[in-house]
């Protein structure tokens, strides 16, 4: 059976590749080099548009574990990073031009892939297709999948406040409660003093923000009204903050009963409580500007962020609940999406999310039953983030050790050797499933 793929992108590219190394018939549609997206300058598939690199190596960072998992796997996203590699200390980083020509070059040699140039303005109404088109998914395009999926289920801007990794957060600091004892305390409180806030409120105005790509330029950050930047509410006046999100009023301490001039709260993220999110803190900072100014606050000074705070211009689903663990569409089965659309975010999670929706597809043309990715892997962690999400509502995010599953006992000699543990545990399942499932 046939397999349509919307897209050559990161993830459009490896589904394609990972739907015909199964055998599967595809036929991949590209609106390049005839139309370009804002974003877009190079006529080869899989061009970066950011930045040229896939960040970190170091298979106990998330992503670098991610890459690592995805090499054993045999993706051709990551064989063409290798062998386009150029020098970037311990971070993948690769000659863009060369990456985009190597996987074009391949996708093209591929007898089982026929590349359609032509713009999809439409998703097939039947059989088997994986929708990659993007963050910068065309108007027409974007509106039909709108239609489909309902029209609050999918969001054009991406604004989301830092998270945090619960085992960094300083407790003897912070504080559980909740605002005038209501309901369980589920809230982490960091309380400040009134110098403290003084001197976090300076800080934070006069911190550098993110610059805006060309294509953002013209809409600049109105689009964010409805979710305005911590730092421009704070540009409003001293007091600002204190009345909105880093407001005191109701809050105790649980043990003492010290109220405080402002506190900044923090929400589980996810139900494991691994990951909490500091609440009202969306954000245009650059990332070394929220690392210094976010650590001011008490009980975040060796704070470990697992994603930092964005705002800009990104088509993505709703997706917990409505796509599942193989990145299909459970109302429709045989639609998948894939890549940033789907809520994650990054290159190299683009392309995982692409491995699987592209692995699973040709398992369905071959009348085979999904494969599920288990948690205790990093590719499959973000696919079950995908499918499940979080708790205080979905935001696009990368990959990290705060969604892999926990182990049974806690691993005890620190945060180094916690994700050793989560790295080797991760690594040892991938062996055993290249070698065992019939992937």
């Amino acid at each position: 059976m046939e397999i349509k793929v919307l897209g050559a992108g990161l993830a459009g590219c490896e589904a394609a590749w990972q739907a015909a190394k199964r055998g599967a018939s595809v036929k991949l549609y590209e609106m390049k080099p005839e139309k370009k997206s804002p974003a877009h300058s190079y006529n080869g598939y899989a061009e970066l548009v950011c930045s040229n690199s896939l960040r970190g190596a170091d298979v106990t960072q998330g992503v670098g574990l991610l890459k690592e998992e995805l090499r054993r796997l045999g993706s051709l996203i990551m064989e063409a990073a290798d062998a386009t590699a150029v020098a970037a200390g311990g971070c993948l980083a690769v000659d863009r031009y060369a990456f985009s020509d190597y996987i074009t070059k391949k996708i093209n040699e591929c007898p089982l892939i026929e590349v359609i140039e032509e713009e999809v303005t439409e998703l097939p109404e039947e059989g088997i297709c994986v929708c990659a088109t993007g963050p910068l998914t065309s108007d027409a395009l974007a509106g039909k999948i709108s239609e489909l999926v309902g029209g609050n289920r999918l969001s054009f801007f991406d604004a989301a406040a830092p998270i945090v990794d619960f085992s960094t957060i300083d407790m003897t600091k912070a504080f559980f409660a909740s605002r005038y004892d209501k309901g369980t305390p589920d809230y982490i409180n960091c309380p400040m003093t009134e110098e403290e806030y003084k001197a976090f409120y300076n800080a934070l105005i006069t911190a550098e923000q993110a610059k805006l790509h060309d294509f953002e330029e013209g809409e600049g950050l109105k689009v964010f009204e409805g979710c305005m930047p911590v730092e421009v509410m704070a540009s409003r006046g001293e007091d600002t903050l204190r009345f909105g999100p880093m407001k005191p009023v109701g809050i105790h301490h649980p043990e003492t009963g010290e109220g405080y001039y402002a506190v900044v709260q923090l929400r589980r993220e996810n139900a494991e409580g691994t990951m909490f999110n500091i609440v009202g803190f969306q954000t245009h900072l650059t990332f070394p500007e929220q690392r210094r100014v976010f650590r001011m606050i008490p009980g975040l000074e060796n704070a470990d962020f697992l994603r930092y705070g964005v705002m800009h211009r990104n088509t993505f689903l709703n997706s917990p609940g409505m796509l599942g663990a193989d990145y299909s569409m459970k109302a429709r089965p045989d639609l998948y999406f894939a890549g940033q659309m789907t809520g994650v975010e990054g290159y190299v999670e683009s392309c995982a999310s692409g491995f699987v929706a592209g692995l699973n597809a040709a398992r369905r043309s071959l009348c085979k039953d999904p494969y599920i990715f288990p948690d205790t892997v990093m590719i499959g962690a973000m696919a079950k983030y995908v499918s499940d999400g979080g708790e205080a509502g979905f935001q696009p995010m990368n990959a990290n050790f705060g969604l892999v599953a926990r182990p049974p006992e806690k691993i005890k000699g620190g945060k180094k050797v916690r994700y050793q543990y989560y790295a080797d545990r991760a690594l040892t399942e991938i062996d055993r499933i290249t070698k065992e499932e019939d992937l």
